[in-house]
């Protein structure tokens, strides 16, 4: 049974690192025109 916890314990961190790697590795949005941080013209 100790066994089984560690390998869901394993699991569970590895589905972590995944997600984290796939959210860091998406494009960004780029910022529409209208927006604040556009400087002033």
């Amino acid at each position: 049974m100790e066994g089984l916890v560690w390998f869901l314990i394993e699991a569970g961190v590895a589905l972590a690192l995944l997600v984290l790697i796939v959210w860091w590795t998406l494009p960004r949005r780029k910022p529409r025109q209208g927006d604040r941080d556009d400087p002033p013209r």
